[in-house]
């Protein structure tokens, strides 16, 4: 995979960066600045040697979310930054070729035009044209195949940006980890994580399956899980996992009525759950467990949070959050929620890692590939 610095030449070239801003906002501000952050040293990089830039990104949503607030936010950062309302056309055109040395512009949401999720061909030629040479450095996209991912590869020479190439270097170390070695993964949709859990069974020595996805594993045991959010279809191979001596799953949870608070929630064993109750959050045993299990490791691979995190069922994920990074291991965790965890904790300097990735990172550690990053070969 060829990076930035094989790039020979860089003055005045225009240089179309696919960039990670994808960042949650509040009231037209940004709210958490991570991936911004994480995306300033290649901007800074290509504006050192005196590239034009042309930041490409999105945010997710219905699709007409602007990215404004995400170009107040890195004004403070980046010099001679401009913002575009429009994506392609007549207009961005004279804009780029406008621009001087040294310059950024951040063009508007990708996901505005509907040919970008499409990877539409003609999409891609369009972005393509802005530019002399393409560099990705968004990683969480990279297993999307979008126009701004696998199409403009097709038309430009492209490299990997340094966060990309961080990524990729972190992430190789937890696919063959030190051991022992634990993986806390959560999320939804057992179908989609299957192949994920099999391979971290066979590398790691504890998978622990959290979140949506423990419910479907404590139902597949027989535990009656009341109204907990489940997997609709999908769970054919989950009792092959289930015997697996290394599969960890919750002992005791945090309960409440769906779309309760947690003040109304109540700490349950696994055989007193309630009809009308859903699993919100993993038990005070099970996270105290898991957090004293990361003090014996040598590696610890965390991704998801333990609960329904953005509905204030943070207890789980806090105590698992503080376990870690007392310990020793090399911690490399990833997730919006779980990385917004950290910071709210002001923790985050004491994990090895921090991925930019949720579902890239799950799906590059279960296959060790991924279409954006193929394209770059």
């Amino acid at each position: 995979m060829k990076t930035l610095k094989h790039i020979k030449v860089l003055e005045n070239v225009p240089v179309l960066v696919r960039t990670s801003l994808n960042v949650p906002t509040e009231d037209g501000k940004v709210r958490n600045a991570f991936r911004l952050k994480e995306a300033l040293p290649t901007i800074h990089f290509l504006q050192k040697h005196h590239a034009r830039v042309i930041l490409l990104s999105h945010i997710t949503g219905k699709g007409t979310e602007t990215l404004h607030p995400m170009y107040e936010a890195l004004k403070p950062h980046v010099k001679n930054l401009s913002f575009s309302p429009e994506i392609v056309g007549k207009s961005v055109r004279e804009k780029v070729r406008n621009m001087l040395p040294g310059e950024v512009i951040l063009l508007e949401n990708l996901r505005r035009d509907p040919r970008e999720k499409q990877n539409d061909s003609e999409f891609a030629k369009e972005l393509a044209h802005l530019g002399d040479v393409f560099v990705q450095d968004c990683f969480d996209v990279c297993h999307r195949e979008h126009a701004s991912v696998v199409g403009i590869p097709e038309y430009l020479p492209s490299y990997a940006g340094f966060l990309v190439e961080k990524e990729v270097q972190q992430l190789k170390k937890v696919l063959k980890p030190k051991r022992p070695a634990l993986a806390i993964i959560s999320g939804t949709k057992f179908s989609t994580k299957e192949p994920l859990i099999t391979e971290l069974l066979r590398t790691y020595d504890y998978v622990y399956v959290g979140g949506a996805l423990g419910n479907d594993f404590l139902k597949a045991k027989g535990v009656a899980v009341g109204a907990s959010l489940v997997s609709s279809e999908g769970v054919g191979g989950i009792e092959k996992l289930l015997s697996h001596k290394k599969l960890l799953t919750p002992t005791d949870a945090l309960v409440a009525p769906p779309h309760e608070t947690v003040q109304k929630a109540r700490v349950s064993d696994l055989s007193d759950i309630e009809p009308y109750e859903a699993v919100l959050d993993a038990g005070p045993q099970t996270a105290r467990m898991l957090a004293a299990l990361s003090q014996k490791m040598k590696t610890v691979l965390w991704n998801g949070p333990l609960g329904l995190y953005e509905q204030g069922f943070v207890s789980g994920t806090h105590t698992v959050a503080e376990g870690i990074a007392t310990s020793k291991a090399h911690s490399v965790v990833g997730g919006g929620d779980t990385v917004g965890a950290l910071e709210e904790l002001g923790i985050q300097n004491d994990f090895s890692f921090i991925s930019t990735g949720g579902g890239a990172m799950l799906d590059y550690l279960a296959d060790g590939a991924l279409p954006g990053l193929t394209v770059l070969e």
